[in-house]
């Protein structure tokens, strides 16, 4: 089928959709933030019922089938989000799901489909990609003659899936200028983009791809789809090795431009999210939003359209996502500095920095007698890593920027043992304020080298670090526990701090 005639039956589709989705859920609310002169409208599809927007096309397409087709029962593969839609329509129509999914699919979506599908719904973990999962499922479809549900590339779906744009322009708060919309198999690009363009003739449509699966651009320059070699999946709900052949052909009509964000982009993206709308997405579903934060200068004075299509993200996941997200929003940056491996070395280092810069990330352990090379993250803007790299050479030290090395990522701190004299390693709490560190260094530094750090901010208002530190002899270690109390200002002086104190030091 032509892709015109394919646009043509996904409008009318998309019409008779509203009946069917708007029985089962309600409408999601079209948020706005102003950044600046530019006016952010987002789609909350993290407030539907399975906190994502593939209910929509799960339940237009299995409302569809016959009595007969829902005895038989549905089977579908699905990286998380889709495997919920699939769980709720089985559900409210009374039929059985067997649901594929990668064996990396993250812990919190598999419980999701078994809280929305209940005993209706059978989940088998298969594969590392999707792909693997689909097509086992399509096989167990043909076999025992179930229903096959495709995640994107079927005109039922899309048409659900496109039920959120028909709720954009009911909200009446078009038109907009431009819309960014994530990409994974092209559903929900060429579903929303077809009826934004019907109702909005003039938007400009830019398609959003993760860097390492952008298979949809891959198609695009290929003129078909095509496989990609190795996918990233961190964002997993968009983790497609290769795009549909209907989505393919409407976004190839639809889609005006193509973009790719990065993992840290889209980490800065769902911290921008939590800030202004206290919600946190899913990587996948701030991709939109993290295209406009990188495009920001170049939307002044527009009215922008985003998805934020889903918020199933795993917990775990959140401590990767705030590392990633300063430095995504480019206000986090490292750097490797070299300083005499000496007794009161790091505290001149850290008196030479300007007062304006903050240190959220320490890594140092001793590798060489002579020389050190500790790693000092810093949460500045442009003009004050600036300021901090021209003090640093006025001060005659060395420096390099490792903010994207992956050693700094992987927080890998290497240490000689067989270099330390007599060391004592103990666990403090600093006070999380300007100058703390540098008190308790200038407290300690005449008494003792030190020879490891490994700290890193946590948001509160405490910082705990491990530190080691070496001794000239036996006698300067065990004199170390009195030498601590002269520094208890600058660090938390509870009891279980003490005792670990003491204990560790020989």
């Amino acid at each position: 089928m032509s892709s015109k005639l394919l646009r043509r039956e996904l409008r009318q589709e998309i019409v008779l959709a509203r009946q069917r989705i708007y029985a089962v859920g309600k409408r999601t609310p079209l948020d706005s933030i102003q950044l600046g002169d530019t006016t952010i409208y987002v789609k909350r599809e993290d407030l539907s019922p399975i906190h994502a927007y593939k209910w929509r096309g799960a339940y237009n397409s299995m409302a569809q089938l016959s009595q007969e087709q829902l005895a038989c029962g549905v089977v579908t593969a699905s990286a998380g989000n889709h495997a919920q839609g699939v769980a709720l329509a089985a559900k409210n129509l009374g039929t059985t799901a067997t649901i594929y999914m990668p064996l990396s699919t993250p812990r919190m979506k598999q419980l999701a489909v078994k809280k929305h599908g209940g005993d209706l719904v059978k989940v088998l973990l298969l594969g590392d990609t999707y792909d693997a999962a689909c097509t086992a499922a399509i096989a167990d479809a043909k076999k025992y003659k179930k229903t096959y549900i495709h995640a994107y590339d079927s005109i039922d779906v899309m048409a659900g899936q496109g039920t959120l744009a028909d709720e954009i322009v009911l909200s009446e708060k078009g038109p907009f200028d431009v819309a960014f919309l994530q990409v994974g198999g092209g559903g929900l690009a060429a579903a929303t983009a077809t009826w934004l363009k019907l109702n909005y003739p003039n938007i400009h449509i830019v398609g959003v791809e993760g860097e390492g699966q952008a298979s949809m651009a891959a198609a695009m320059q290929a003129g078909h789809p095509v496989p990609l070699e190795k996918v990233d999946v961190f964002c997993d709900g968009t983790a497609v090795r290769q795009v549909g052949e209907h989505t393919y052909l409407i976004c190839k009509e639809v889609i005006d431009e193509w973009m790719t964000v990065s993992n840290d982009e889209v980490s800065a993206a769902i911290q921008f999210s939590w800030e202004q709308l206290r919600c946190i997405p899913e990587p996948s579903g701030a991709m939109g939003i993290a295209a406009i934060l990188q495009r920001r200068k170049q939307l002044q004075n527009k009215r922008v359209l985003s998805v934020l299509c889903g918020a199933n993200i795993d917990f775990e996941q959140l401590a990767s996502v705030a590392r990633r997200a300063a430095v995504g929003a480019s206000r986090r940056r490292y750097l490797r500095i070299s300083i005499a491996e000496q007794a009161g070395a790091m505290q001149a280092l850290l008196e030479s920095l300007p007062e304006s810069v903050n240190i959220v990330d320490f890594q140092y352990g001793k590798i060489h007698n002579k020389q050190a090379h500790p790693v000092i993250g810093f949460d500045v803007n442009a003009l004050q890593f600036e300021a901090l790299c021209e003090a640093l050479l006025n001060s005659d030290y060395t420096s390099k920027e490792v903010t994207l090395d992956s050693d700094v990522g992987f927080r890998l701190i290497n240490y000689e043992a067989k270099l330390l004299q007599h060391p004592a390693f103990i666990s403090l709490e600093f006070h999380e304020r300007a100058g703390a560190l540098a008190e308790f260094l200038r407290a300690v530094s005449p008494h003792a080298n030190l020879c490891y750090f490994n700290y890193e901010y946590s948001g509160e208002r405490v910082g705990r670090a491990l530190l080691g530190f070496e001794f000239p002899d036996i006698a300067s270690q065990k004199q170390f526990p009195n030498v601590l109390k002269s520094a208890a200002h600058s660090y938390r002086t509870y009891d279980q701090v003490k005792d670990d104190v003491l204990k560790r030091i020989i």
